[in-house]
């Protein structure tokens, strides 16, 4: 029978082992007679039912699920298993065994059958069958909190088994036999999952074992000691059946201590020496990571170069966190000076390759690294070598703040820890002290550097571990004020500027508390503690620096890069020091020493330094104001009267100004910006005397470079200065001007060869174009009644409303000037055009030139954007209206006549439109399908009216250009459609009618009856001239609304040489003339031909399937439809497809249109290159006599008039 789990409850407990023998050999085929001598008859504990776990009686639960729950403490559990182990062995072995099969994610099980009549590697194998191949995760790999607290539960639960067993069970060459078997064959498998899990957990086992075998090796030296000290006592008082109990004892621990070795060899060979260098980065990692434990705790076995050869290898990894843990585990070596002497000749071996990880790609590797060496350099100094060393030096300039924290805390180990003997009686501060020494070392370092720009950089390397030296500004001050002692080395001045610097980067350290930029995140909130220490140390360098500055400048005040340093130290003090501390007249030291700096200097960081200490120092909260503020107006007040009096002396005319005048005027004019960068001088009203010297130079063209340039820098400030200031003021003013300068600085800048001023172009963004729109809508597109521009009350004068539609239409001229210039997008004209009918007296003959100049630019985009602005107010109706409007209502009636007026600025000559309007029907027919009906299937689509607004410009059309659209309609057109004769459905039967009617017809109006209930349209007895029944497939999804340019279906579209297909998907002919017609006796109609992209319509016919079956008479009609159909087609191809790909455009006559086109457009027509008004006489007489002839000249950008905001 199995023995108690630990000795002190069993003494006997070495007869636990009295299996060992022939059984233990013959593994499993001996399991059952195993089992039946270890109580396999007798029930299992009170904790465990059937191999599961009983968790207060409740339920029953498998070791996974408990150790994943958590719930349970681990010892609690180990305790339960050890119990179950002693009344049924095979029983509970089986359950640890799924237990770790579980723990790897196979949803399998190990059965008692397989376990007693399969060897480990059968096992595996079905295991390895029932394992769900479809995902790559699991528990190891599984993210959440629960899964780590899982991977954790995992590791401890083995660790505490081996720990309780370690008395008995471990021994019993049954449960660790098996169980290393089991491991060892999971870790040798193809599938990821059991090969991490198995590896961990014989890793882990490992580590338990060690613990044990440093237990037992503990043990062993006890004994020995006891069985010395009994044996050497004198005969008559030793015991010497304590000396016999003794060494039974020895040698029973002996006995352990080898069988525990060899059950270690077993893993390490069996497992870790196949899985350090396992394809996986996660396995390399584990086994690294415990290896590096087993050599800290049992370092006797384990500490040498049959072991430490595998951590070297693998610092070679190409996974950095295999590097890093190859790193932390020499770490905890080198950290342990006994440890660390047992690792010269592995450190001599891969020393190098560590110092080159201190460069290492992962940030984290390089910082670990850096760390290890200053472990080897605090265990032997001389390892290192100077190279190695200065390799690691350079990195405190690194950017990434832990690897530069790392190298200032190697630097610092390295160059300030050694102390001598004859430094223990030195003073502690001073230019005496231990310190004194250490700063010029750390300024001898910064200055063999050679990156003097990055003292910030050395400084914030160095504050972790050398804070308090780095604080020691008394003895800094000490050494650039006190003279040096004799036999004592002076500073040079090169070393005493560095010295300057690191002070002043010192001082911004312990008073902002964060890195310097570029390096870290950003300011992080300080704790309790810090805030403190932040406090104190502003107190003492205020205290300090406001009794020592002072001095500096005046021993220092020739020095530019000393003085610019110093002159930043006052931005970091408590003011209210100077008043607690009675330091005014330190202040006043401070701010003579200023004004001697600003005397002697024109270095423009020099006198920006005093100007920003002034700027600090004037501060209205803290009561030093005045004394300061008076200093400071003393002296502007001088630089600004010798200002004057050398501009004065400098423009006398006819004197050529010499070199020194220009040199003084020059100077002092470097002064006063330096000053108004960060004060308001406005008051001393220096803008005159800068306007002054700048139009003498303008007119004389000999003024110095150099002053014209801090001539107009000191202007720039005094503009600056004047808008700060500024209140809210007109916008109208702000938006005239914007727009000016938005037009001088477009494009047109360039005109003319100026290609130089390319730089200097501006093209507003898609925000302030959004911005400069809703400008205009809110302003111009107003009621009379809703002006605030009148002023005094007087909306109701008519003196005051004329001058306000003055000033909406300057506004309005201003914004199309930036359309037909194109500084903005052409369709943002659209929200301008759709008030053409709205405005029409107020804004009409603008609106319409802004429409022909744009047609020049480009027609196409032209077309396009007003078809976009029917688009928008089309929508805007049925928001207000609902889908259910009326199409006689005023409102759908208005956009209709809108559209009519826009038909006819194309004018008569249709060749020259025919593009525009081609495009301008294709983005209509698209919008009018664009949506589905809401009412789902058999219902029109929701913008289906709006074919009723697009049919105005069918009259614009060439005849084949209609049958060009009128196949390009039928593709958005199902069977069904082409049937219907409802109400809802007139809008499309009155656009295909425009599209097909009037035969030679080239024009056609339908502007009115369309929306009438009474129309003929339904009284129509002939079935539509084409029709049909299957729809297009297409390849391209259709182009939105208001897209912004010509898409690439729209080049498609618009391609001469494509093919038209039919509707029936009958792809005509490739013909090509070869014969060369003459181009006079061409129809102009037929001298070109569009073509239309296949596109799918959004609505779908029905599959035959779904559709209801129709009656007889039904299906003649459609057989006869189709027939009918199929001719048509095929005479629109052969009609539309005979001209030849390559044809230039011919020359036309003109062509007299009809004289129901001549009278139906002779009110209103007009070619799209004039700038009629249509307004009438006494509507339109003052705008015709006050406005400019023409409002979009380029040259008037220029003029007079538009310097002073009028734009007209």
């Amino acid at each position: 029978q199995l023995s108690s789990d630990t000795d002190l409850e069993d003494p006997d407990g070495k007869n636990a082992r009295t299996t060992k023998g022939a059984a233990a050999k013959k593994g499993k085929k001996a399991l059952g007679e195993r089992a039946k001598g270890g109580g396999a008859g007798t029930l299992p504990g009170a904790g465990w039912v059937n191999g599961h776990h009983r968790e207060n009686g409740m339920e029953n639960m498998t070791l996974f699920e408990v150790v994943k729950m958590g719930k349970s403490a681990t010892q609690s559990v180990v305790d339960d298993w050890i119990e179950a182990y002693k009344h049924d062995r095979d029983i509970a072995l089986l359950d640890l065994i799924n237990f770790f099969i579980q723990c790897s994610g196979c949803k399998g099980a190990v059965s008692v059958e397989m376990f007693r009549h399969m060897q480990n590697s059968e096992i595996i194998r079905k295991m390895t069958e029932e394992f769900d191949e479809d995902s790559g995760d699991y528990p190891l790999t599984l993210s959440g909190p629960q899964w780590k607290k899982f991977r954790i539960s995992f590791c401890d639960f083995i660790a505490v088994l081996v720990r309780q067993c370690q008395y008995s069970i471990i021994y019993d060459e049954y449960m660790m036999d098996t169980l290393i078997s089991l491991l060892t064959g999971l870790s040798d498998s193809q599938v990821r999952a059991f090969r991490h899990t198995s590896t961990l957990a014989a890793m882990k086992l490992m580590t338990a074992l060690v613990n044990v075998a440093l237990n037992l090796s503990i043990n062993m030296d006890n004994t020995q000691r006891q069985y010395e000290a009994e044996r050497n006592k004198v005969i008559a008082k030793r015991a010497n059946d304590r000396l016999e109990l003794l060494l039974q004892k020895r040698k029973e621990l002996q006995e352990n201590q080898d069988e525990i070795e060899n059950m270690m060899n077993a893993i390490f060979k069996g497992v870790f020496v196949h899985r350090y260098r396992d394809a996986i980065a996660e396995i390399r990692a584990i086994c690294i990571e415990e290896i590096g434990v087993w050599m800290k705790l049992y370092s006797d076995a384990f500490l040498n170069d049959s072991y430490l050869k595998y951590v070297g290898w693998t610092m070679h990894d190409k996974q950095g966190e295999v590097r890093l843990k190859c790193l932390t585990a020499l770490q905890g070596l080198y950290y342990n000076r006994e440890l660390s002497a047992r690792l010269e000749l592995f450190t001599s071996r891969f020393k190098d390759r560590i110092v080159s990880m201190t460069l290492d790609k992962e940030y984290d590797v390089a910082v670990q690294a850096i760390k290890l060496l200053t472990l080897v350099l605090q265990s032997s100094d001389e390892v290192l070598t100077a190279e190695d060393c200065e390799s690691v030096y350079h990195l405190v300039y690194s950017a990434h703040r832990p690897i530069a924290v790392s190298a200032g805390e190697f630097l610092f180990k390295k160059l300030f820890s050694h102390r001598g003997p004859d430094e223990d009686g030195l003073p502690r501060r001073g230019r005496q002290s231990l310190n004194g020494s250490l700063i010029k070392t750390t300024v001898f370092f910064f200055l063999e550097s050679e990156l003097h720009e990055h003292g910030a950089y050395l400084v914030d390397s160095l504050w972790e571990c050398a804070s308090e030296l780095l604080k020691d500004w008394e003895t800094m001050i000490s050494l650039l004020l006190d003279e040096p002692m004799p036999g004592e080395e002076a500073l040079t001045d090169r070393q005493e500027t560095a010295l300057v610097e690191i002070m002043l980067c010192a001082v911004r350290q312990a008073c902002e508390c964060h890195p310097p930029v570029g390096r870290g995140t950003g300011k992080r909130i300080l704790t309790a503690k810090e805030k403190k220490t932040q406090l104190d140390d502003r107190t003492r360098v205020t205290e300090m620096f406001a009794v020592a500055l002072p001095l500096l400048l005046a021993k220092y005040c020739v020095d530019i890069d000393k003085v610019t340093n110093l002159l930043q130290i006052p931005k970091y003090f408590d003011l209210d020091i100077y008043t607690t501390g009675r330091l005014e007249k330190h202040l006043d030291a401070l701010l003579r020493q200023i004004w001697e700096v600003v005397d002697k200097h024109t270095d423009i960081e020099v006198l920006e330094a005093c100007s920003t200490t002034y700027h600090y120092l004037c501060n209205e909260e803290f009561t030093i104001f005045n004394r300061v503020d008076i200093a400071r107006s003393q002296l502007l007040d001088e630089l600004v009267d010798k200002f004057n009096r050398l501009l004065e002396d400098f423009l006398q005319e006819g004197e050529e100004p010499d070199e020194d005048d220009a040199y003084q005027v020059l100077s002092t004019l470097k002064k006063i910006s330096a000053f108004h960068n960060a004060h308001d001088l406005c008051k001393w009203d220096l803008f005159t005397s800068n306007y002054r010297l700048l139009n003498t130079g303008l007119q004389n063209g000999d003024m110095p470079e150099q002053i014209v340039i801090h001539a107009m820098q000191c202007t720039h400030y005094i503009i600056l200065w004047h808008l700060a200031k500024v209140s809210d003021g007109s916008s109208v003013k702000a938006f005239t001007i914007l727009c000016d300068l938005l037009l001088i600085f477009s494009h047109q800048i360039m005109a003319s060869g100026r290609e130089q001023l390319e730089s200097l172009v501006y093209m507003p963004d898609s925000s302030l174009q959004a911005e400069l729109l809703n400008f205009i809508l809110d302003q111009v597109f107003i009621d009379q009644d809703d002006d605030n521009n009148s002023t005094d009350g007087q909306q109701d004068d008519e003196a005051s409303k004329i001058e306000a539609l003055h000033k909406r239409r300057n506004l309005l001229a201003a914004y199309c000037k930036l359309i037909i210039y194109n500084v903005v997008e052409m369709n943002t004209g659209a929200d301008i055009f759709k008030q053409y009918m709205r405005y029409y007296n107020d804004y009409g003959d603008i609106i319409k030139e802004t429409m022909s100049k744009t047609r020049q630019i480009d027609k196409i985009q032209c077309a396009k954007t007003l078809i976009l602005s029917l688009q928008r107010l089309f929508n805007e109706m049925l928001s207000e209206l609902g889908l259910n409007f009326d199409r006689s209502s005023s409102a759908f009636c208005g956009i209709k006549e809108l559209a009519r007026r826009f038909s006819l600025t194309f004018g008569l000559d249709q060749m020259k439109t025919r593009e525009a309007i081609a495009m301008l029907h294709k983005d209509g027919i698209e919008f009018a399908f664009k949506e589905p009906s809401p009412q789902g299937e058999g219902s029109p689509p929701l913008n289906l009216a709006f074919l009723d607004i697009l049919s105005e410009f069918s009259s614009k059309l060439l005849r084949q250009d209609k049958r060009t659209v009128h196949m390009y309609l039928e593709r958005f057109m199902t069977f069904q459609m082409a049937l219907q004769r409802e109400d809802c459905w007139l809008p499309l039967i009155s656009y295909r009618n425009s599209l097909q009617a009037g035969g030679d017809d080239d024009t056609m109006s339908v502007i009115s009856g369309i929306s009438s209930r009474g129309s003929t349209i339904r009284s129509k007895k002939a079935k539509p001239a084409t029709a049909s029944k299957r729809k297009l497939e297409y390849n391209k999804s259709l182009c939105p609304a208001e897209e912004n340019s010509c898409s690439s279906s729209d080049a498609v579209w618009m391609n001469r040489e494509q093919n038209v297909q039919t509707p029936v998907m009958m792809h005509s002919p490739h013909l090509t003339s070869t014969v060369l017609r003459d181009p006079k006796k061409m129809r102009p109609e037929d001298s070109y031909t569009f073509t239309m992209p296949a596109e799918q319509h959004p609505h779908q016919a029905l599959p035959p399937q779904q559709q209801q079956p129709h009656h007889q008479h039904q299906a003649t009609i459609d057989y006869k439809y189709k027939s009918l159909s199929t001719l048509l087609f095929n005479e629109l191809i052969r009609r539309s497809s005979g001209l030849m790909e390559d044809d230039e455009e011919p020359i036309v006559e003109d062509v007299m249109m009809s004289s129901e086109d001549r009278l139906e457009d002779i009110n209103e027509g007009m070619d799209f290159d004039t700038m009629d008004i249509d307004l009438p006489a006494s509507k339109n007489r003052r705008e015709r006599t006050e406005l400019k002839p023409d409002y979009f000249d380029p040259s008037s950008i220029m003029d007079d008039s538009v310097l002073n905001v009028s734009m007209f």
